[in-house]
């Protein structure tokens, strides 16, 4: 029985590895795509692949197809439109920044999902939360030595994306306790990003090769992919588990940012990505401490 515990653990491990390498993979194709092509170009096919991936997978136990319907749909409208917005500006904090730069803005979605948690979804906010937020910030800000003037249009833009993930995620969260659909909410926002990139399209396309086609639709398999293997994973273990283990993903984007775009982070990148990881780990702890003698429950 043990060893079959073990064996469950070092699965859902072995899946949540896998998940970081697939969404960095998913974002290596995404900074590469940005310094030849507009954000259409890929998401209009990349959006289109990834609905009709999530159509298919729709099915019941008995391998019937079910509706693709949300008991949510203004909540879902929400995520919809931030996860469209917010999808376009990382597009273009890939193609402003650094590889491993970006990692220290999506390490801050878990930090300010959790105090947005306390106005949207009544979730209880405590005072540690704050601090490992201020941590986080503190962590960003070690990307720029040189004061405030080191600021530029790229890290708006990336803190910009940072602010309308939180919001996807805020909705993902108060739909999921809703509605036990949860892939319609792959679909709809996959949907949106089809149609909107569509019609943007004839304005910014450029004719693509066979092979930039190949890449486009390989992001939608590692995209969806990625998707699927971290639902796995939390089948397996509590999300308390999962996402220290998700911090892989800056160690994924150091390998990928040296090997394909020649980019060496800087000590300030490094510092701040411990600082970040050191701050997503105390919110972790904090989250599962008892509260008034409660019986302690890990959160998921």
């Amino acid at each position: 029985m043990r060893q079959r515990a073990s064996a469950l653990v070092l699965s859902g491990v072995a899946l949540t590895a896998l998940y970081t390498l697939l969404i960095t993979g998913a974002d290596a194709i995404t900074k590469g795509f940005a310094q030849s092509y507009s954000a259409p170009q890929l998401f209009a096919i990349s959006g289109g692949l990834v609905a009709l991936f999530s159509l298919l997978a729709n099915r019941d136990p008995s391998g019937h197809r079910r509706p693709m319907t949300t008991l949510c749909p203004w909540a879902m409208t929400i995520r919809v439109v931030a996860t469209v917005l917010g999808t376009l500006a990382f597009f273009h904090a890939f193609r402003l920044l650094p590889f491993a730069d970006v990692f220290l803005f999506i390490a801050l979605i878990p930090l300010i999902t959790a105090i947005l948690s306390g106005p949207v979804l009544g979730e209880p906010v405590r005072g540690q939360t704050w601090v490992a937020l201020g941590l986080g910030t503190i962590g960003v800000a070690c990307l720029f030595p040189a004061g405030l003037q080191g600021i530029g249009f790229g890290h708006l833009v990336a803190f910009s994306a940072v602010l309308l993930g939180s919001v996807s995620m805020v909705a993902s969260r108060y739909i999921g306790q809703r509605d036990g659909n949860l892939l319609a909410q792959v679909f709809y926002p996959n949907l949106a990003l089809m149609v909107v990139m569509g019609l943007a399209l004839p304005f910014v396309f450029v004719p693509m090769s066979g092979l930039d086609l190949g890449l486009a639709a390989l992001y939608a398999v590692l995209l969806f992919g990625a998707r699927w293997v971290l639902v796995a994973a939390l089948r397996i273990l509590p999300a308390f588990v999962v996402t220290p283990l998700m911090n892989l993903q800056f160690i994924w984007m150091v390998v990928i940012g040296w090997a394909v775009f020649a980019e060496t982070p800087s000590t300030h990148t490094f510092l701040g990505a411990f600082i970040i990881i050191l701050a997503g780990g105390w919110l972790i702890w904090e989250r599962m401490r008892p509260v008034h003698g409660e019986k302690l429950v890990p959160a998921e």
